[in-house]
């Protein structure tokens, strides 16, 4: 048996994120959209009601500046705005009929069928080697905006040959530097960073990226590092 799959257009109804200056600006655009709209002749909520909505929030924002009590009355006012829109909202996809036009007319936006793409992001890399403790490497990664955690890579190389083989180490901060532990002293390795890093979609979506490597950046760390037995 052969299932159909719809086409389904739902209006974007993710109102609680909005500033009070976006959430009144669509409010407005719903405004202009439903009224006289021979699409959407009887919405649950009437253009006055919405008007009505606006003011009121709009009232209440202005007196919040100096009132804790006024306060907590914007915020219900925000609370009742946003409740009647989503009912609107609501009644604005069951009679769009699943045409993307018709539903922007009614001055909301389409929601997003899914989440974005991940970005691209900038390359890993490393500022400095240092040597620690014995046995210890200090490994300084370059800080990167939305990074959500850093993954370091090592070999061991021999003289003019290839790397051994690469282990695996995460760091959660670029603030300070991190250790790189249980090395053998006298042998040198070299060092490789990538980073996966967390981006904001839309509200409530978070995806992760897709991993940037390359060889470690910088006068140290662009060459093999020897370790040492002790840096006192």
């Amino acid at each position: 048996m052969s299932t159909v799959k719809l086409n389904e257009i739902r209006p974007s109804l993710a109102l609680s994120s909005l500033s009070a200056e976006q959430l009144m600006a669509r409010a407005n655009a719903v405004i202009t959209g439903i009224s006289g709209n021979p699409a959407f002749p009887n919405p649950p909520v009437e253009p006055a009601a919405l008007k009505a909505a606006i003011d009121a929030f709009l009232a209440a924002t202005a007196e919040a500046l100096d009132s804790k009590k006024a306060r907590v009355e914007r915020n219900k006012r925000r609370v009742d705005l946003i409740r009647k829109l989503r009912q609107v909202g609501h009644y604005v996809e069951a009679n769009c009929n699943d045409d993307a036009s018709t539903l922007v007319s009614s001055g909301f936006e389409p929601r997003s069928a899914g989440p974005a793409p991940p970005q691209t992001l900038p390359p890993a890399g490393i500022l400095k080697l240092e040597q620690g403790a014995s046995g210890q490497l200090l490994v300084h990664v370059k800080a990167l905006r939305k990074a959500r955690y850093y993954e370091l890579r090592y070999a061991p190389v021999g003289q003019d040959g290839p790397p051994g083989d690469w282990t695996t180490a995460a760091i959660s901060t670029a603030r300070t530097a991190s250790p790189i532990s249980s090395l053998t002293p006298g042998v040198t390795y070299v060092v490789r960073s990538a980073l996966t890093a967390t981006w904001v979609t839309r509200p409530g979506a978070i995806r992760p990226a897709a991993c940037a490597s390359k060889p470690a950046r910088g006068c140290a760390s662009a060459q093999p590092f020897r370790i040492g037995r002790s840096t006192s």
